[in-house]
């Protein structure tokens, strides 16, 4: 995948050829085929490139979302707005097409590519880039930026394989997950350097660890809906429903994928926090104790593990069940009123003993980054920086599931690409 005619001077050097990195020097050197003599160089510090592309998705690349708002990313909304406003959804899905891959359209939102293959989208990504003479080189891990003049107008870029120039450079080097993909956070320290701040990281879209003491063990590859609350300091910062899966080590899915990342930098700011899931969303305690009485009334001689069982997964209800100090095969007439109220707070309002996240071998995403306010989001160039550009998950900003970071990908490597070639 690399270009062995690799140019040690260039006008546009992109680092990191992930998503953003790979939009973006496409969208760089689509605008500038007339000319012929523009060069455009992706270094990438990783021996294989689009790692993290091959794996999303479940090996599918889930590439983006059928609705994308900005409420769908934690960050500076209005920024996000106008990024998001300059790519669009329908724009991701006419450029794929261009580039020889159809997507469909699964019942979640989520689009995929047809072939339900990543290998797909990187195969894609990589021919356009040598059908437009992109320079891909693998295994050239930047190691520091310089600008090289007064007006920032050249930079030297330090490589392990020597020096390049480059008139105009995108950072596109990722967070911090997944970090043998590539990304292990050394961007942040190239944006430092170059005078950029870089807000506290932590894991996103990332499975959470249960206390050993925990039930979760039994009921491992169970899935059912939840509403999950996370509490900072004794005020709700999150509510959400979706489903969440028991796991060996805790839980994960999609709820608890999206609810991490307050959990995350809660722990990181030292903040006491705490998850609160209720296993029969939308219902108040109150409610379901008026169904549990009405259940008395109609069948007072049902088991308790039965009557549970008629709106739980029979599996969860015998473990909160037991949980709760109570016996599944008491009969639910027989069941004194202490342990009825105390079995039915735990139900919807059950705290979930989280030791720690999974780490950022398993979280998607980097909660994060260089501040948007410090990058013009028309164009994505650094407000410190002239012809710096950032673009992708080194930027504060995270999506949650199901696609979005990926449109924020395209999107930022999109509007980068196209202005560090329209000067």
């Amino acid at each position: 995948m690399s270009n062995v005619d690799e140019p040690q001077k260039c006008d546009v050097v992109v680092v990191g050829a992930g998503a953003a990195g790979l939009a973006a020097a496409i969208a760089a050197a689509e605008q500038t085929k007339t000319t012929g003599t523009f060069r455009i160089v992706l270094l990438d510090g990783a021996k294989t490139i689009g790692a993290k592309i091959l794996v999303s998705g479940g090996g599918r690349c889930n590439i983006t979302h059928e609705v994308v708002t900005p409420t769908d990313f934690f960050g500076n909304r209005h920024i996000i707005k106008n990024v998001l406003a300059a790519f669009t959804v329908e724009d991701a899905i006419k450029w794929f097409a261009s580039l020889g891959v159809e997507l469909k359209r699964e019942e979640t939102g989520k689009l995929f590519p047809v072939t339900d293959k990543a290998r797909t989208v990187l195969t894609a990504l990589v021919k356009r880039c040598h059908e437009l003479g992109v320079a891909i080189c693998p295994d050239h891990r930047v190691t520091g930026i310089e600008c090289s003049s007064v007006s920032g107008s050249e930079f030297v870029l330090h490589h392990t394989h020597g020096i390049m120039h480059a008139r105009k450079v995108i950072l596109a080097t990722g967070g911090r997950s997944l970090p043998k993909s590539g990304s292990d956070g050394f961007g942040y320290e190239l944006a430092r350097r170059l005078g950029h701040q870089v807000s506290a990281t932590v894991p996103a879209l990332v499975p959470l660890v249960l206390d050993d003491a925990m039930f979760h063990k039994t009921l491992s590859g169970l899935s059912h809906e939840v509403e999950l609350i996370t509490m900072v300091k004794g005020r709700k910062v999150d509510s959400r429903t979706g489903s969440l899966l028991w796991t060996h080590f805790g839980i994960s899915g999609p709820v608890v994928m999206d609810a991490s990342r307050f959990w995350c930098l809660a722990q990181k700011e030292g903040e006491p926090v705490a998850l609160y899931g209720n296993f029969l969303p939308g219902q108040t305690q109150e409610q379901v104790r008026q169904w549990f009485m009405e259940q008395i009334r109609d069948n007072p001689r049902r088991s308790l593990v039965k009557t549970l069982a008629h709106r739980l997964p029979q599996r969860f209800a015998e473990a909160v069940i037991h949980h709760a100090g109570c016996e599944a095969h008491t009969t639910i007439a027989q069941l004194p009123r202490k342990d009825r109220d105390c079995l039915l707070e735990t139900v919807v309002r059950f705290q979930l003993p989280i030791v720690q996240d999974r780490g950022w071998n398993y979280a998607e995403v980097t909660a994060g980054g260089v501040p948007l306010e410090e990058i013009n989001f028309r164009t994505m160039e650094s407000k410190f920086v002239p012809s710096l550009y950032l673009v992708g998950e080194i930027l504060d900003c995270d999506g949650r599931i199901g696609g979005f970071n990926f449109q924020w990908a395209w999107a930022t490597g999109f509007l980068a690409g196209k202005a560090a070639t329209s000067s």
